[in-house]
């Protein structure tokens, strides 16, 4: 049984045995279990009613002769046995309250929230297990615990190899699967309060011009305290700081956001209310920054009294404008694709289903061909075809009938011929889209050899965006292969979730406005650390680059690129000083091994 269904199960056991809690005078016993109800606007509902869609805390329970209501015990039936595995009763939920910070293009989320042991007799205890579902780019920050006098919190480790595999058997917390991270408090006592902090980072999506944010809220109605006169009270406070001196608009929120203050790149928000029940829906917002046209600017901060590393730091952000006039280039396309045998069943069909969209999306001018392959390799064509209407429909049926997930992974192979492919691409991007569940040994000699093949090609070398499918995908290999070849990174850990983030994916990659990107930021530092290393170039959503220095920071720069129809471009980025933008949270999460570092 996989973790996601172990872990329904357990809960969904947990909520049976709950129905021992009695519940007062006005219900001898805890009501049966509701029926989930529908997800109201949701834009990730969980596989199973009984996964998490918020962040929950729920009694461990191996005993079930310790359950009973703390404050009204009651006359009980003896239990024989123990629950093997154990049983999660979901605990009630007494306070919520998030607070999320948006500054460029990342979002900072604290969540705040104050649980009841109430299913566990006063004289006895239980570990207690805070869940939290969470996104594919989402970082776990920190945890804080208060409970019976005792607080607890977690620091955050990084990983040698950055495999998120192994902080799944981490002691005490780590991921029970990719989006749910769970953190266990050691032996509650039945009645207490459980108060919990925990914070996250999560990339913003950008789509039409407009920022958007989703944080899972969605709580189910057997959370709520059974007493009705326990209040509950829902805060939300939402603060924008885009740091461009643009200005700023928010388009949609699914809640009746306040204004409390606003300046030029700023906005401030709040929602305060008491509630009869809790949110069923997740917190969605969207807000866009003003700008007709190309521009940009960096960011710059001396370090803190705090910070052990006394290089200034540094963000220069290019966004795309809203000027619809900027075309986007014209590409040359290889779909490379794993039809290995670990692709077999719904990962190869939802592939091929996401990939057919994606070729029709393919624009008049553009040119593709597919390779697919395991130890062998099979091609649509020996040459880029044109995207016209009858060789896109050829394309579709050679899927159909070449997609058979069997063999091996040999991803070197299929990488050396798309290239070969994109030898004598002109006034065209480029583009190799490899898509791939597999993870590979010789990960470092196959970064080794396509830096050097890119190297040789120029400029206008091939972009390579990578895919990754499923949990057991080598994803840190993924994402280095993408900032070598300049192109985007996206992953879906649940065959459910390809077709969506695929297209995403793509539409993202296919949008380059501004190509070939070079800034003078690295000619006058004595040292300069910068993510990523390679710069990608600009597509219909922002580019941040992000890092260290030291040295005299010039007062301007430049940034220079391509354009669509082939001219030069220039922008003139101004270097703003700042001390209370807090530019070191945006180097979470930096791949280290991609660091450029200059002395």
């Amino acid at each position: 049984m996989a973790d996601d269904e172990a872990f329904a199960k357990a809960v969904e056991d947990g909520l049976k045995l709950a129905k021992r809690v009695y519940a007062g005078k006005d219900q001898r016993f805890a009501p049966p279990v509701p029926a989930p109800r529908p997800a109201a606007g949701m834009e990730r509902s969980p596989e199973s009613p009984f996964l998490p869609a918020a962040p929950m805390v729920y009694a461990v329970i191996t005993d079930p002769a310790i359950v009973d209501n703390p404050d009204i015990p009651s006359y009980q039936p003896h239990v024989h046995g123990r629950c093997d595995p154990p049983a999660l009763i979901p605990l009630h939920m007494t306070d919520i309250g998030v607070e999320v910070d948006c500054i460029l293009d990342s979002a900072f989320v604290a969540i705040r929230g104050r649980w009841r042991v109430h299913c566990v007799m006063r004289t006895r205890s239980s570990d207690c297990r805070l869940v939290v579902p969470m996104g594919e780019q989402d970082s776990v920050l920190g945890v804080e615990v208060e409970v019976d006098g005792r607080s607890y919190s977690t620091q955050v480790i990084e990983l040698e190899d950055h495999n998120i595999e192994n902080t799944a058997k981490s002691e005490g917390g780590g991921f029970l699967k990719p989006q749910l991270f769970s953190l266990t408090i050691p032996q509650v006592n039945g009645g207490s309060d459980i108060s919990i902090r925990v914070r996250w980072s999560q990339k913003l999506i950008y789509k039409d011009d407009q920022f958007f944010v989703t944080i899972p809220f969605n709580f189910p109605e057997y959370v709520t305290p059974l007493a009705k006169i326990v209040t509950k009270k829902e805060k939300i406070q939402l603060n924008v700081n885009s740091g461009t001196g643009k200005e700023v608009v928010l388009q949609k929120s699914s809640r009746p956001l306040k204004e409390r203050s606003r300046e030029v790149g700023k906005l401030n928000f709040l929602y305060e209310a008491l509630v009869e029940g809790w949110s069923n829906q997740d917190l969605e917002f969207s807000f866009s920054v003003s700008s007709n046209d190309l521009f940009g600017g960096i960011l710059l901060k001396s370090p803190t009294a705090y910070d052990g590393d006394r290089r200034d730091i540094f963000s220069l952000y290019l966004f795309p404008g809203s000027n619809q006039k900027r075309k986007a280039f014209k590409n040359e396309v290889v779909f490379v694709v794993d039809i290995s045998g670990s692709m077999q069943g719904r990962p190869i069909e939802n592939v091929k289903s996401a990939l057919t969209t994606s070729i029709l999306e393919l624009r008049p001018g553009d040119y593709f061909d597919i390779i697919a392959f395991n130890d062998e390799l099979h091609s649509f064509s020996s040459c880029l075809e044109p995207a016209t209407e009858v060789v896109v429909e050829n394309a579709i049926q050679w899927m159909n009938k070449n997609f058979v997930a069997e063999g091996g992974t040999d991803i070197m192979h299929p990488l050396n011929e798309a290239i070969g492919l994109l030898s004598s691409t002109q006034n065209s991007i480029p583009q190799i889209f490899l898509i791939t569940d597999g993870a590979v040994e010789d990960e470092r000699n196959i970064c080794h050899t396509i830096r050097t093949h890119l190297a040789n090609k120029g400029h206008m070398s091939p972009r390579i965006s990578t895919f990754g499918i499923g949990s057991y995908c080598n994803h840190y290999f993924l994402k280095m292969l993408a900032s070598i070849g300049r192109g985007q990174y996206d992953a879906a850990y649940g065959a459910d979730l390809i077709e969506k983030h695929m297209a995403r994916w793509f539409h993202r990659a296919l949008s380059t406005m501004l190509a070939n990107i070079t800034i003078d930021i690295f000619n006058d530092l004595d040292e300069v650390e910068v993510y990523p290393t390679h710069i990608p170039d600009l597509m219909r959503c922002p580019l941040i680059i992000s890092g260290r220095c030291h040295g005299k920071f010039p007062e301007t720069l430049k940034a220079k690129g391509i354009l669509a129809d082939m001219s030069d471009i220039i922008i003139d980025l101004k270097v703003q000083h700042t001390k209370d933008f807090p530019l070191e949270k945006l180097r979470h999460g930096f791949l280290k091994a991609n660091y450029f570092r200059k002395r």
